[in-house]
């Protein structure tokens, strides 16, 4: 009995045990920063919130999730970053460059968790750029009705309007915006920069005429201070001076109290005048110093000032347009050496080439001259021999056979011959022939004897050439002798 008793409390603490590790198996803990998503069979939404009657939603609590029947997931309600990053153009057409930061999270009702799992619970990690686009959108558009200067000056109504143009968009989102800051805005144009150098400059300005007046009051101060110095140097002097005499005086009274009473009487009237003299005198000059003096000091001092302020801004502008002037002629100097130097080569070698041309065609020339004369004098030395070869050959014929040579030079002038005898009927204009064919023959026959009557004289002035006696003519044809 006790051993059974045993079993059964045994049983019902393995029982107890095994059931306490199923439920820690099967239990989901929400954690603070995060919302558990349980859907599946059984799982049910807050009946009076319509987002979420398809699922469960559990925060801050456990729940027990079925495996295989449910799935549970969860969904982080940490605080996000999105940087902001936004190329816009502004109502003036300037391009700027927006900068900020916007802090979210999602919303910690149960329409914001439901609304953010439905759209974010498998795409937590992109998140930040959905929302970055969402506000780069609005940021665009606001951007565009506004000009730089509103930006500058009025930020947090930039923001304000960002915040409520997306609110219905990041509530449709389920995430809610803790900040919304504008860090920085930037143009490329120079156009921000340039609209604090005229505040800049004033209080510049305003600085140097200060410390320009401070210089001045000081240096007055001082002058003043140095006159009053002076005044009381000379005072201690002058009393001094007058205790010293006084001293003397009764010195010199008590030593000579009768003879010097009437020179002492006469010296304390001269101490007197003197100094009554003297003290109109300090007073006429403190008057020059308080009226005069001072003012035109502090005058000079301005003007001197002013001057010099204006003569060093002119001399440092001088100083840069000479820099400039000086590195504008360096450049165009180099520029002109260049220029000169490039034209200088190319003139060069276009001189060289064209006289290695022009020597080359002189050469040329020259050879073609020296051959054309060689050829010409070779020919005119042929044509020479061949005359004196002709002119020897036609004397020797004509000494062997003299008939033979007339024949040939009447052979090669028969045809002049003929013509200068058809010449003689050139002037009739009606022939009449007798005897037919026999009269024509005669007529032919008579013709030709003008023609044999040549030969015949030919004849003769061969005979006369062998008869006369032979000379040798040094004619210079060609430079050969002719006989």
């Amino acid at each position: 009995m006790d051993e059974t008793v045993l079993y059964l409390i045994g049983g019902v603490i393995f029982a107890v045990l095994m059931l306490f590790l199923l439920l820690r198996a099967l239990w989901r803990v929400a954690e603070p920063n995060e919302a558990l998503i349980i859907s599946g069979l059984g799982a049910r939404g807050i009946r009076d919130t319509a987002d979420s009657l398809t699922f469960k939603i559990v925060t801050g609590k456990g729940v027990l999730v079925l495996p295989g029947f449910q799935t549970a997931r969860r969904l982080s309600l940490d605080t996000r970053v999105a940087d902001l990053q936004v190329s816009c153009v502004t109502s003036q057409g300037i391009p700027v460059h927006v900068r900020g930061v916007v802090i979210y999270k999602v919303g910690d009702d149960y329409a914001s968790i439901a609304n953010s799992a439905r759209r974010f619970l498998d795409q937590q990690d992109r998140m930040d750029d959905k929302t970055h686009s969402l506000f780069a959108g609005h940021l665009r558009s606001i951007v565009g009705s506004l000009t730089i200067e509103d930006m500058l000056h009025n930020r947090e109504a930039l923001t304000a309007q960002v915040r409520q143009s997306s609110a219905d968009e990041m509530s449709k989102l389920g995430l809610i915006v803790d900040s919304l800051q504008i860090q920085e805005i930037e143009d490329t144009t120079g156009y921000i920069t340039n609209l604090g150098k005229p505040h800049a400059a004033a209080i510049a300005a305003s600085a140097r005429i200060a410390e320009a007046q401070r210089d001045q009051e000081a240096t007055e101060a001082e002058q003043v201070a140095n006159a009053k110095k002076a005044a009381a140097w000379r005072d201690a002097q002058i009393k001094s001076a007058a205790y010293q005499a006084e001293i003397d005086q009764a010195k010199a009274e008590s030593q000579q109290a009768g003879p010097l009473a009437m020179a002492t009487s006469r010296q304390q009237v001269v101490v007197q005048e003197t100094r009554a003299v003297e003290l109109e005198a300090d007073l006429a000059e403190q008057k020059l110093q308080a009226q005069v003096r001072k003012p035109a000091d502090a005058r000079a001092y301005e003007t001197r000032t002013l001057a010099d302020a204006d003569r060093d801004a002119q001399i440092a502008r001088a100083e840069a347009q000479a820099r400039e002037i000086e590195l504008r002629a360096a450049a165009d100097a180099t520029r002109v050496k260049a220029a000169a130097v490039a034209e200088a080569e190319a003139t060069r070698a276009t001189g060289e080439a064209e006289a290695i041309a022009a020597k080359a065609r002189g050469l040329a020339i020259a050879d073609a001259t020296k051959a054309q004369g060689l050829a010409e004098a070779e020919a005119l030395r042929a044509q020479g021999l061949a005359e004196a070869e002709a002119i020897s050959a036609r004397s020797s014929a004509l000494a062997e056979n003299p008939d033979a040579v007339v024949a040939q030079q009447l052979a090669e002038k028969w045809p002049e011959i003929v013509e200068a005898a058809s010449k003689a009927f050139g002037n009739v204009d009606h022939m009449v022939v007798f005897n037919g064919a026999d009269g024509v023959s005669d007529l032919l026959t008579k013709a030709l004897s003008m023609g044999g009557t040549g030969l015949g004289l030919a004849r003769q002035l061969m005979d006369a050439m062998k008869s006369a006696p032979k000379a040798v003519d040094e004619n210079p044809v060609n430079g050969l002798p002719v006989s």
